[in-house]
């Protein structure tokens, strides 16, 4: 088949036939009232449908399908959820199915009502020779119509993040606190470090530093001791420092360290390198023991990123990039892109999240106005967008391109954006 489903349920959604005058594989009359509301769950593919067929005027479901034994590969047979499905939409018709009752379901067959010039357009939109489907047509949309559209993906995006927070948030049996302090811990790995970061995270209680709060050089212990970089022999008094300390609290609390080659260094840069973001993720710690509530009471984007800068981190890391390996001297904060970054993957998706879990918009909308106010990532998935003349003013764009590349155009799932939608319909 030379397309898919999407492009089947885009002709029954706008009525794209090329005749008026419908008539079910049985020869009756089909008149289309409603079309009903696509459905992109589980169940059938369009709800609340009215379809008078012949004499009689129908309220229900439709399910589309290429063959018309799709309906018993996918299992509908014996499935009662499609028992209120009152016209089946295929390309082809090549077997009559039925209800879970035995009961014929109407079909229409839409091989012939398909104008040859749409299918064209579609064939060459999800053909294209382009960074992405859509490339040669994206300047002509109408700049409403990309707005819309980008919004959703925002919206989608940080709705499948919140799924990922709601199964943290569980595991952590609702402690918000925790929840807070692993998500940020994973942004703090960036790309690269993000999983080892992670394990860190969950091999420390955070309660570990409430209790060492006014001990700096015992939270730093905690963060490299867990992090498997103090398991050698040093010369540099101040790994040796934090050798000694760990070795106690290791023993105290019978603490288990990660494997240092968890951790990437190749290709990067020695500002990036796991050693210098665990000596900042560390300062982070010694500067609050109360990170949740100090996202959810920062009034506006300058109070955030004052979260993470001036932190404490000491001052061996001017000097080196990694212990015993001398560098040039340099700043040990975090880069502005760097807390952009933090912000982005971690914050904002905290106050959604956190407003979503509780019912309280005004979390949510603050997590979309930082987006709107930090600067658009400029990356490799947001570049050919760029390029094709999308402005990618702020970051609330950025990522809803980086949604749009993943879910959708990576995907060929051109008539499930909308984009696409309006470039067949021209």
């Amino acid at each position: 088949m030379f397309f898919k489903e999407d492009f089947l349920s885009f002709i029954w959604q706008f009525r794209l036939f090329t005749s008026k005058q419908l008539r079910s594989s049985s020869g009756e009359n089909i008149e289309v009232i409603e079309t009903g509301f696509q459905n992109r769950n589980a169940g059938p593919d369009f709800f609340n449908a009215k379809i008078k067929i012949g004499s009689t005027f129908w309220v229900g479901n439709v399910e589309i399908h290429l063959r018309s034994s799709d309906w018993g590969m996918h299992g509908h047979t014996m499935n009662t959820a499609y028992d209120n499905v009152i016209l089946h939409v295929v390309y082809e018709e090549d077997q009559q199915v039925v209800r879970t009752d035995g009961t014929a379901i109407h079909t229409l067959v839409a091989k012939d009502q398909i104008p040859a010039g749409l299918i064209d357009r579609y064939l060459e939109l999800i053909h294209a020779q382009a960074k992405f489907p859509c490339e040669p047509q994206i300047r002509s949309i109408d700049p409403l119509v990309l707005q819309s559209c980008f919004s959703r993906m925002l919206m989608e995006r940080f709705e499948h993040k919140y799924q990922d927070v709601c199964l943290i948030l569980q595991h952590n049996k609702g402690n918000w606190d925790a929840t807070c302090y692993q998500l940020l811990a994973r942004s703090f790995g960036f790309k690269t470090n993000s999983i080892p970061f992670e394990m860190l995270a969950n091999s420390i209680d955070l309660q570990l530093f409430s209790k060492y709060k006014d001990s700096p050089t015992q939270i730093e212990a905690l963060i490299f001791g867990q992090a498997g970089f103090l398991n050698t022999q040093f010369q540099d008094s101040y790994p040796r420092q934090l050798q000694t300390e760990y070795r106690f609290l290791q023993k105290k609390m019978n603490l288990r360290s990660l494997d240092p080659s968890v951790w990437k260094f190749l290709r990067m840069r020695p500002a990036s390198f796991p050693t210098m973001r665990l000596a900042q993720f560390a300062g982070l710690m010694i500067k609050s023991q109360r990170l949740f509530s100090c996202i959810l009471e920062a009034d506006g984007l300058v109070a955030v990123r004052a979260i993470f800068e001036q932190l404490p981190i000491h001052s061996y890391w001017r000097r080196h990039f990694h212990f015993e390996i001398p560098g040039l001297p340099a700043s040990t904060e975090l880069g502005r892109r760097s807390v952009e970054s933090i912000i982005i993957n971690s914050v904002c998706l905290l106050l959604f999240s956190y407003g979503k879990y509780v019912d309280q918009p005004v979390y949510m909308d603050q997590a979309f106005s930082i987006l709107e106010q930090l600067q658009g990532e400029n990356n490799s998935i947001t570049k050919p967008y760029r390029e094709s003349g999308i402005k990618i003013e702020n970051a609330f764009l950025s990522q809803a391109l980086i949604e749009l590349n993943k879910s959708y155009c990576s995907k060929k799932k051109c008539l499930n954006c909308g984009i696409g939608v309006k470039i067949l319909r021209k």
